[in-house]
């Protein structure tokens, strides 16, 4: 299957924007074949906590339906970061649209992150529960950026899920690029997984996002990498067939010990 993932800047506060860019992106994709684009972490609001505080719409009212008509319109499944206010909540979320329009899933951040100069305790709610969903020969975990931090978050959905590909929808800043870099290939190889990361290029509030948008296959090779500050689209082809074959030669699921841990 052939996968893609969006490295994009977004403009503040301004959904339609930044929708149009996702239509964009979208529709390159579709021309190379895809059958599944990822993008980054709050792409409808951008990453602002005073500017999500104050654009952060309802899935009903807000990116989400028109997310669906681009799916449905250019047949192709479409992950997203975006925000979801529901009453007096505000969540950091990532949404799943198939190829035929549909809300397939819908995952909210577990994690929020706390490193200087970022608080999103100020702005979110957290998450609740790991989510994932079947596409095709693949069982795919929704991640979101601070997410890689904490490995128990796809050794869970590898083992409880039977995820075999993660997507993880991310703003991560460039003072930590090399943290990024090393924590996705590293969540792939433990949990023998695909990890398809869309990254934020470009600056919010003063806070400049490091690219480095990745396709990664379950041994930690890299199919397709993108820079540190320029909109790209990558793609790579995934296989069930190569999850196998790594997953056979080093059998790191029968040899854990659950008992120990």
């Amino acid at each position: 299957m052939r996968v893609t993932a969006a490295q994009i800047s977004c403009v503040l506060g301004d959904r339609a924007a930044n929708l149009r860019k996702v239509r964009d992106f979208a529709s390159r994709a579709k021309r190379s074949g895809a059958e599944l684009i990822v993008f980054p972490e709050m792409i409808d609001t951008g990453y602002s906590m005073p500017t999500i505080k104050e654009y952060a719409a309802s899935w009903k009212e807000g990116a989400v339906p028109e997310l669906q008509k681009i799916a449905k319109e250019l047949v192709l499944g479409i992950v997203c970061g975006i925000s979801d206010r529901d009453g007096e909540s505000i969540y950091n979320a990532q949404v799943f649209v198939d190829a035929n329009g549909k809300i397939i899933a819908k995952y909210r951040k577990t994690h929020l992150v706390t490193a200087t100069p970022l608080d999103e305790r100020s702005c979110f709610s957290p998450g609740h529960e790991f989510i994932s969903h079947r596409w095709g020969e693949f069982n795919i975990g929704l991640t979101i950026c601070y997410d890689l931090r904490f490995p128990e978050v796809c050794r869970t959905l590898a083992v409880g899920h039977n995820v075999n590909a993660f997507v993880t929808s991310s703003a991560w800043p460039s003072v930590r690029v090399g943290h990024l870099q090393v924590l996705a290939r590293s969540r792939a190889i433990e949990n023998q997984c695909y990890l398809i990361l869309a990254n934020r290029v470009g600056t919010d509030d003063g806070v400049t996002f490091c690219g480095s948008s990745a396709i990664i296959d379950p041994s930690g090779a890299i199919l397709a990498a993108a820079s540190v500050d320029r909109e790209e689209l990558l793609e790579a082809e995934i296989s069930k067939d190569v999850i196998n074959a790594v997953r056979t030669q080093i059998a790191v699921f029968a040899h854990r010990r659950p008992d120990l841990y």
